[in-house]
């Protein structure tokens, strides 16, 4: 069976604290959902802003390859006829296939906010979409408020449901607005609507309130349920809507049911990380599925065990949802996780290896100085590689300064680096928003006439953490950096005494792991 996926990112997840879009922005992440295999994509709400009508109109130029726009309105306002409402007639204008129209269908909401009778308000559900039914739109009708509306009176929320039916309907959405009704409510009410009414297609929108939100239309999907609408990454009002970076592969990897292609199932990762860059947030690596710690073992008897079986503490591999296993190095993994880790990088070592016995050296003595792994994957594996004997030198950096200029306007803070590559040198000045920031786009700037994809590398978290406190401004501090080129994303760390040079190591450890992802390990000679 096809569960349909219905993306609102754009219009119910905008309306989330720190979420904004700008234009080109809302069409990446539409490229992206399309790429993904969604079946229907919200664009947002063209009847009440401009900005939304205008990225209707590009987007509905785009070729895409499954999903289909769909334009929200509301239904038409009390006491107006349908063919006179504005909202209503720019949005049938628009060259976007499906409209959906939200609805009420609790009389609370009725009476209290629409000001509106209880036959009047089921007047305007068969209004609005026996309207855009004759435009020739494929109609989804959001009944607003149904679970709360249900509980207080079952018939009339039920009469809205049959209302948005009667007049053609292709869909029925359930929506929990709230977001405060438990999972085997769901379930049961949306049970008794399928029973109600067989025809149309019913569908389930769930906020997160609870904590709820994906357990919630998973019960509606058992009961009859034929579309899920959600967002990437929960994003959302309040506390989100429905996770779909955990919900797709539950409906199908879990329950069997057919949601998108099996490629995109293996791309879900890098698609629901790219998306959330461009929504410049950062990504939870405690997500289910696809966050960076979804498959990561530390203790060693897990990472001994899943060396040899996979399953016995993986409830999927990880390649299916475009994952990777991490076997994180500490003082718990031991020779197993190091082992691991050298395989990619020199097959066929052993615990009794020397080039094992180094690496644990090495990452011991690091330890020991205040360096800690579990979170800085791409630090350990230049580390590993160092102990290897196949650590590429792609720069050197003969001298770096720093300095921070205080003045009545303010604080100026500059970074000047020489660096040496193959025997060329090259000084570069920079400013920045503080001193690392300076140093960060100075070490990046003097690289690129040397390796332009410089360019793509951006800083996208950075944290410090003083690792003993009782010595005060002495304190020797770690910093942990997150780099992103917009597809990757990868985690460095530095420790000193001087925050400055610890930022300094982190920084060149993501600058020397992007040079290896792009350059590869040797150089080639021309």
């Amino acid at each position: 069976m096809k569960i349909s996926i219905y993306d609102t990112t754009l219009r119910d997840g905008s309306q989330g604290a720190g979420v904004s879009y700008t234009e080109e922005d809302k069409l990446r992440i539409i490229r992206a959902l399309d790429g993904l295999g969604a079946d229907y994509i919200e664009a947002g709400n063209p009847s009440s802003n401009i900005k939304d009508a205008e990225l209707l109109e590009k987007a509905c130029k785009m070729r895409l390859k499954t999903a289909k726009l769909a334009a929200f309105v509301s239904t038409r306002r009390p006491g107006t006829d349908v063919y006179e409402d504005e909202a209503i007639v720019r949005t049938a204008s628009l060259d976007a296939p499906v409209v959906t129209v939200v609805g009420k269908s609790w009389l609370y909401q009725v009476s209290h906010v629409l000001k509106a009778t209880a036959e009047e308000n089921l007047a305007m559900i068969r209004d609005t979409v026996s309207y855009f039914k004759a435009a020739g739109k494929e109609v989804v009708f959001d009944a607003e408020h149904f679970f709360d509306g249900y509980g207080d009176n079952p018939q009339y929320a039920l009469d809205t449901v049959g209302a948005a039916a009667e007049a053609g309907a292709d869909t029925v959405v359930l929506c929990d607005t709230n977001g405060g009704s438990l999972p085997d409510v769901i379930g049961m009410v949306t049970a008794a609507v399928k029973s109600r009414y067989p025809e149309p297609k019913l569908g389930i929108h769930c906020h997160n309130d609870l904590g709820m939100a994906v357990a919630a239309s998973l019960e509606a999907v058992l009961s009859g349920a034929e579309q899920v609408q959600g967002t990437v990454s929960g994003v959302g009002e309040r506390c989100g809507n429905a996770n779909l970076n955990t919900l797709i592969p539950l409906l199908q990897l879990k329950m069997g049911y057919g949601c998108i292609p099996e490629e995109s199932m293996r791309g879900l990762t890098r698609s629901v990380r790219y998306i959330n860059e461009i929504m410049n947030l950062p990504f939870n690596d405690s997500e289910p599925f696809v966050g960076g710690y979804a498959f990561s073992h530390k203790a060693g008897m897990h990472i001994d065990a899943v060396r040899k079986s996979p399953r016995s503490f993986e409830h999927i591999m990880p390649e299916l949802v475009g994952n990777e296993r991490n076997l994180l190095v500490s003082e718990l993994s031991g020779r197993a996780a190091v082992i691991e880790k050298t395989a990619s990088l020199k097959p066929g070592l052993t615990k009794d290896s020397e080039e094992v016995k180094r690496a644990l050296e090495l990452i011991k003595e690091r330890e020991s100085r205040g360096y800690q792994y579990e979170n800085a994957e791409a630090s350990l594996m230049l580390l590993i590689r160092e102990a290897l004997g196949i650590r590429r030198k792609f720069y050197e950096i003969l001298n770096f300064q720093v300095s921070i200029n205080e003045s009545p306007s303010g604080s100026l803070c500059t970074a000047l680096i020489k660096i040496e590559v193959d025997g060329k040198t090259g000084i570069t000045a920079a400013e920045g928003d503080g001193p690392v920031n300076a140093l960060d786009l100075a070490m990046r700037e003097s690289l690129v006439p040397f390796y332009p994809t410089m360019k793509e590398m951006r800083l996208s978290d950075y944290k410090v953490r003083v690792l003993n406190s009782t010595d005060t401004t002495a304190s020797k501090v770690r910093v942990f950096i997150e780099t992103t080129d917009g597809v990757r994303v990868w985690n460095t760390i530095g420790v000193s005494n001087d925050i400055i040079e610890a930022s300094r190591q982190a920084l060149a450890d993501a600058i020397e792991t992007k040079l290896i992802m792009e350059y590869g390990e040797t150089k080639k000679e021309v």
